[in-house]
């Protein structure tokens, strides 16, 4: 699941959220490892999914794993009590290399991973199912990834030198990025669609939109307001024209105004979630 935000109902005891970069083995086509638990005791919990502009791998714990595609907006979905999820994020333009179909059939879409890769896939599941920890299950999920490396592609050198000069930290536009790549808008948006699930000009906005996140969880880790002193400054800090922008922007990724998201963000983090694995790469550039 994408950054874990709950849906408008606020953040009950007994939910965890934890992420960690990736092993090695998967660094540079995974972005983080995730695990998320509700206590049996618990009140059921719905989850509020955004666009990241990846792709993600997860298991509910007794189910097959499942390939949630690149989303364009919210989903929510409800977590019974006694759930443990845990998951993969791919980052952008990464993913396709690994699924064996383009992104751009899996957008907006949440499928069993054994549709895409066979029995193997539902074999992890039943081996996740029976793992002693959460941590083993994660463990199993990340060889099902590994696994099919050796006869996946490389992701597209276009597109990833695309997907860097999205990035938050960069102030380049689309146009900007198309010229200095030397392509075509029609062949980048191709390529984009293919790798990503989505264009430039839409990517660029779910990065940007990503990057508040990225300043909101970071100022609530730190004990701080999620808003940081106000929506006006947010959006400008995150490369929004004004206050207006931002909340069309929000409206659009994810069902809510910004007071709302950013009041069930800084709800849901400041009850022990660590997300430092997926907002840190969005708050500095690579040296």
């Amino acid at each position: 699941m994408p950054p874990s935000v709950p849906a408008p109902h606020p953040p009950r005891a007994g939910h965890g959220y934890v992420e960690r970069r990736p092993v090695p083995a998967l660094a540079g086509l995974v972005s983080s490892a995730w695990t998320q638990r509700i206590a049996s005791d618990a009140a059921p919990y719905a989850h509020r999914s955004i666009p990241t502009g990846g792709v993600e791998l997860r298991c509910r714990l007794g189910s097959v794993p499942q390939l949630v595609g690149p989303l364009t907006r919210a989903r929510i979905e409800p977590l019974a009590p006694g759930s443990t999820v845990v998951g993969l994020r791919f980052p952008p333009g990464v993913a396709a290399a690994v699924l064996g179909v383009p992104a751009s059939e899996l957008v907006d879409l949440v499928v069993d991973a054994d549709m895409l890769w066979g029995p193997e896939a539902a074999t992890a599941g039943a081996r996740m199912a029976e793992a002693a920890s959460p941590g083993r299950a994660g463990a199993i999920l990340r060889g099902l990834v590994a696994g099919r490396l050796a006869d996946a592609e490389r992701p597209d050198p276009v597109v990833a030198e695309a997907v860097r000069r999205l990035m938050p930290w960069c102030a380049e536009d689309v146009a900007g990025v198309r010229s200095s790549l030397a392509v075509s808008e029609r062949s980048l948006r191709r390529q984009c669609r293919a790798a990503i699930g989505v264009g430039p000009k839409a990517l660029q906005r779910i990065l940007r939109f990503q990057g508040l996140l990225a300043r909101a969880q970071y100022a609530v880790s730190r004990g701080r307001p999620a808003a940081g002193d106000g929506l006006a400054l947010l959006a400008a800090a995150s490369g929004y024209a004004d206050q207006a922008h931002l909340t069309r922007e929000c409206v659009r990724l994810t069902g809510v105004t910004p007071r709302v998201f950013l009041r069930e963000t800084e709800q849901a983090c400041s009850h022990g979630h660590d997300h430092e694995a997926s907002y840190a790469p969005l708050l500095r550039r690579p040296a």
